[in-house]
């Protein structure tokens, strides 16, 4: 066993870390993605240091002590790394994104219904309340959404 670990160049090292990253994506726990850190840092240190300090114990010591440090760090010190960000507000939600947005009419208002171009899609809107008529050419601005229709204002 001992001949077999006293084998060990930075290039094993290296190629620890790349399994330790590729086992970090399918988890996403962040402590492998520390352990595999350690292990380029181990590869580095193993590369570096003179051969009478880069004993098999010596690479495996630093490997501990490094991904321990790491883990620990990553726990407390940055706990946010491992909370869920929460998804933007309107990814995936084109009629939110729009809310706000100015455009130009494109149809005469109806009834309070009519079309808006904004940005280069025209959508159906509806007059928000207590707007006067509203004209082909009139600048407007998205204040609400209802299903696939823009709700709106003169600018």
């Amino acid at each position: 066993m001992d001949e077999l670990l006293s084998q060990i160049t930075w290039w094993h090292w290296l190629a620890l870390a790349l399994i330790l990253f590729s086992a970090e994506m399918l988890t996403g726990t962040f402590d492998l993605l520390m352990a595999s850190i350690a292990a380029v840092f181990t590869a580095i240190f193993a590369a570096a240091a003179p051969e009478t300090a880069t004993a098999w114990q010596i690479e495996i010591l630093v490997f501990t002590l490094v991904s321990a440090a790491l883990i620990f760090i990553s726990r407390f010190v940055f706990p946010g790394l491992r909370k869920a960000s929460p998804e933007h507000p309107t990814l995936n939600k084109r009629m939110a994104s729009l809310v706000g947005q100015r455009g130009e009419v494109t149809r005469n208002f109806v009834s309070g219904q009519g079309q808006v171009k904004i940005g280069d899609t025209v959508w159906g809107a509806e007059a928000a309340d207590g707007q006067a008529a509203i004209v082909i050419g009139d600048a407007i601005v998205v204040e609400a959404t209802r299903a696939n229709m823009a709700i709106v204002r003169k600018a």
